[in-house]
């Protein structure tokens, strides 16, 4: 009976609050500068992964597996990109850190999809070198345009269904202690943390998010570069060597990029005990921005085919210049 009285209690007590209000950047010194710093990677993010976009559409000669996987890779830094730096501009510009319950689960789910397509397409991209190195005659029996679009096509699908399955968990939890979030966007810790009733599904949700989208694809990572690794060390020459290598240095400075400083700030937190909450956030802050305005660039400057269509294009330019100056 008692047990009832106490379930019917909770049904009863049960809290879903209409906001709430996120404190991330709150106490920290010349915080209006970091802002600007955001808004100026944001803006290199856009245009940066939208070139690279409009590049692999625009050219046939970049319709390959390769090139799908970077243009997959650019979409996800785009959709990443304009989940998250947005509204921390929207609290710069109008001193606003509410956000409303519905578009808070809305915040979670993006920010998590479009980083957990990041982190898979990176896997996916490593495949792609590990199959081109050590098996340079099969490459285009096993990885074809097709084979390339339905592995993509499931990485969406899977983010989809895995990221809105632990999103739709929090609408479950009953919120009646506080609706302070110490974070700088809706992160589903520091939501799924405040929750009054019992929430070990959605730590268990938490630490499988964890687990498929940052350790597991860095573990599949490594273990593809070990076998490449092998397989160039059976190469007799150091030229034949470097010229199988220069081909993966984009895709390993992207994985450096991407998953260095979320490693770092997990490694922090683990060896001090307690990481302060401000440098966790400019940490993590940086951690999720950064890599959506570098991998464009990385790309572009450290990749042959891109380097020669830019060529082509600037070439074009300059022989209609004279043209126009004539008439």
């Amino acid at each position: 009976m008692s047990a009832l009285n106490s379930s019917l209690l909770t049904n009863i007590s049960f809290v879903r609050p209409e906001y709430f209000f996120i404190s991330g950047f709150s106490g920290i010194p010349f915080i209006n500068y970091y802002f600007v710093f955001l808004v100026f990677i944001y803006i290199i993010a856009v245009f940066g992964n939208s070139f690279v976009v409009v590049m692999i559409i625009s050219d046939r000669s970049l319709h390959i597996p390769k090139y799908l996987g970077i243009f997959n890779l650019a979409l996800a830094d785009i959709g990443e990109t304009n989940a998250l730096v947005p509204n921390l501009i929207k609290t710069f510009l109008f001193d606003s850190q509410y956000i409303s319950y519905d578009a808070c689960l809305a915040n979670m789910f993006f920010v998590f999809f479009f980083s957990g397509v990041q982190a898979l397409t990176l896997v996916v991209l490593a495949y792609d070198r590990f199959i081109a190195i050590c098996l340079p005659l099969r490459y285009h029996a096993i990885v074809s345009n097709s084979v390339m679009s339905v592995v993509l096509m499931g990485v969406w699908s899977f983010c989809t269904a895995f990221v809105g399955t632990t999103v739709a968990l929090i609408t479950r939890l009953s919120f009646c202690k506080t609706i302070v979030l110490k974070s700088y966007f809706c992160d589903h810790g520091p939501v799924y943390t405040l929750a009054c009733n019992d929430n070990t599904v959605n730590s268990v949700m938490a630490k499988l998010c964890s687990t498929l989208f940052i350790y597991a694809p860095l573990i599949a990572i490594i273990i593809s570069y070990l076998g490449i690794f092998l397989a160039l060390s059976k190469i007799t020459t150091w030229a034949g060597r470097l010229k199988a290598l220069k081909t993966c240095v984009s895709h390993l400075l992207v994985v450096g990029v991407f998953f260095l400083p979320i490693i770092g700030t997990y490694f922090a937190a683990y060896v001090t005990m307690s990481l302060h909450p401000n440098a966790r956030i400019i940490n993590s802050s940086l951690s999720y921005a950064v890599p959506p305005m570098l991998n464009p660039i990385i790309y572009v400057l450290n990749t042959k085919e891109f380097k020669v269509l830019i060529l082509k294009i600037l070439k074009k330019r300059s022989s209609k210049r004279p043209q126009v100056l004539a008439k």
